[in-house]
C-alpha cells in the first residue's frame, strides 16, 4: 500500500507489552502481525522460523535460541513452526520476569496448535491482528469505537450524519475490497487472483502443517459454504450434508479454519431472558472481501435484484461482525459479542454486553430505508430488558441518524468508523 496504516490495536499492545514478559501477536496470514511487532519494538532482534537455518538453530539449541537477545527484546516470527520452543521460553522467563522480553507472532492460534509445548499461561498475553477496519483505513480511530460513541451519546443527534452517503453500489465495493492490507486498494482482477492463491496455500499447506489429515478440497468446500451462508447460524448436520462430510468430522474442519483465523463465531446470548434459546453460534468468514470472493459476489452481482441484494445483506452483517470483533480489542468500553434468537424467531443480529452489564443491541440492514418493522427484534428486547438495554440500534446505509423513541435509533453504517 502507498502508506503505512496505523493500527488501532497498537496502544493496547504496548500496554500489554509493558506488563507481560511475552506478547503473542496472532492473526490470519497477511494481516500485518510482523509489521506491528516491529513498530512496537523497532530495535529488537528479529528472527523468522520460516527460514530453514533459523528453524534448525531453534530446534537444535532452543535454550541458546531463546537467550540470544540477552537483556533486549526478541521477536520470533511464525512461532507456530516450532511449538516446543515455548518450553525454552518458559524457562527463560521464569529466570527473568521483566516485561516485554519476547514478542511471538503466529498465523495459527497457538492454543490450537498441536505438538509438545507449554501454554505459557501466566507468562504471556495475546492480541489478535484482524484485517484492516474502516476506522484504520480512514484514520478515524481517535474518535473511539462504535460502542464508545453509543455509550457516550445523550441523544441520537450526537452521532453524525454520513460524510459519504453509501449507495448499494458503494456498499458493494466497500464489502468486496475487504481489509487485507496487500490488496485493499488493488484492482478487482488482481485482488481475485491474490485471494485464489491465498486460499489455496492455506488449505493445502498451512492447514496441514501440524499433522492434520483433512482433505484440502473438502476444507475449501466448507469455507465456501460458510461464505455462502455468511452470518448464518451454524447447523453442523446441514453443513456436513452440503459438504459431503461425515457429521463427526465437521468439527475438525471448523477447528482448522478457526486456527487459521479465517472464521468468526458469534455465540448465542445465554441469560435468563428466556429458556427457549436455540443456542447455535453464528459463523462468518472474517474478512468481507474474502467472503465475497469465495461466493463469486462481485459488486455488480451484489446489486442485482433479488438474489444479489439478499446476499448483500448477509455480507453486510458479516462485515459489521468483523468490525465489531476488531474494535473489541481497542475499545475504551470492554464488551463481549453475542447474537439472540428464540424458538419464536425473535432475533437480533448482535447483543454487545459491556463489562458493567449494560447491553447494546444492533440490527444490520442493507436497505437504504429503515422503517418501524426493522426494529421488531429491538422492541422485543426492550420490552423484556427495560433500562438494562442502553441502546437499540439499526445500522444501515442511510444518510442521517433517526430516532424511533425509547432509545431505539437508526444510524448510518458509517457510525462504525466516524
Amino acid at each position: 500500500m502507498s502508506r503505512l496504516i496505523e493500527r488501532a490495536i497498537q496502544s493496547w499492545a504496548e500496554e500489554l507489552l509493558g506488563f507481560s514478559p511475552v506478547l503473542v501477536v496472532e492473526g490470519a496470514r497477511q494481516t500485518g502481525k510482523s509489521t506491528l511487532a516491529r513498530m512496537l519494538r523497532p530495535n529488537a532482534i528479529t528472527v523468522n522460523l520460516d527460514d530453514p537455518q533459523t528453524l534448525d538453530y531453534a530446534r537444535n539449541d532452543p535454550v541458546g535460541f531463546a537467550a540470544q537477545a540477552g537483556d533486549g527484546v526478541l521477536i520470533i516470527d511464525e512461532f507456530q513452526r516450532l511449538p516446543s520452543l515455548s518450553l525454552a521460553i518458559k524457562a527463560n522467563v521464569d529466570a527473568d520476569r521483566r516485561p516485554g522480553r519476547f514478542i511471538l507472532t503466529g498465523s495459527s492460534d497457538f492454543a490450537r496448535v498441536r505438538g509438545d509445548k507449554d501454554s505459557l499461561a501466566g507468562r504471556a498475553l495475546s492480541v489478535t491482528v484482524c484485517p484492516l477496519t474502516q476506522a484504520e483505513v480512514r484514520d478515524t480511530t481517535a474518535s473511539g469505537t462504535l460502542v464508545d460513541r453509543l455509550l457516550g451519546a445523550t441523544g441520537v443527534h450526537d452521532l453524525p450524519a454520513s460524510a459519504e452517503p453509501l449507495t448499494h453500489t458503494g456498499l458493494a465495493h466497500l464489502l468486496t475490497a475487504g481489509g487485507f492490507p496487500a490488496v485493499h486498494n488493488a484492482i478487482p482482477r488482481l485482488r481475485a487472483e491474490w485471494y485464489r492463491n491465498y486460499v489455496e496455500r492455506l488449505v493445502r499447506v498451512d492447514a496441514l502443517a501440524d499433522g492434520s489429515r483433512l482433505a484440502p478440497e473438502r476444507l475449501l468446500t466448507v469455507l465456501r459454504l460458510l461464505a455462502a451462508h455468511q452470518s448464518g447460524e451454524l447447523v453442523k448436520a446441514r453443513l456436513a450434508q452440503e459438504a459431503g462430510l461425515a457429521a463427526s468430522s465437521v468439527t475438525s474442519y471448523l477447528d482448522v479454519l478457526a486456527r487459521l483465523f479465517l472464521i468468526l463465531r458469534v455465540r448465542p446470548w445465554e441469560t435468563n431472558l428466556t429458556k427457549r434459546e436455540i443456542g447455535r453460534a453464528k459463523v462468518s468468514v472474517l474478512d468481507s472481501g474474502l467472503a465475497a470472493w469465495l461466493c463469486d459476489a462481485s459488486p455488480t452481482a451484489l446489486t442485482t435484484i433479488p438474489h444479489g441484494v439478499q446476499q448483500l445483506g448477509a455480507l453486510t452483517e458479516g462485515f459489521v461482525a468483523g468490525e465489531l470483533h476488531a474494535q473489541q480489542q481497542w475499545s475504551r468500553s470492554r464488551y463481549r459479542m453475542h447474537h439472540y434468537r428464540d424458538r419464536n424467531q425473535k432475533e437480533v443480529d448482535f447483543i454487545l454486553e459491556v463489562d458493567d452489564s449494560r447491553l447494546i443491541a444492533i440490527e444490520v440492514k442493507a436497505s437504504r430505508t429503515v422503517t418501524g418493522s426493522h426494529l421488531a427484534g429491538l422492541r422485543f428486547l426492550k420490552d423484556k430488558l427495560g433500562p438494562r438495554l442502553t441502546r437499540g440500534v439499526v445500522l444501515a446505509p442511510i444518510d442521517r441518524p433517526a430516532s424511533f423513541g425509547d432509545d431505539l435509533w437508526a444510524l448510518p453504517l458509517s457510525a462504525l468508523w466516524s
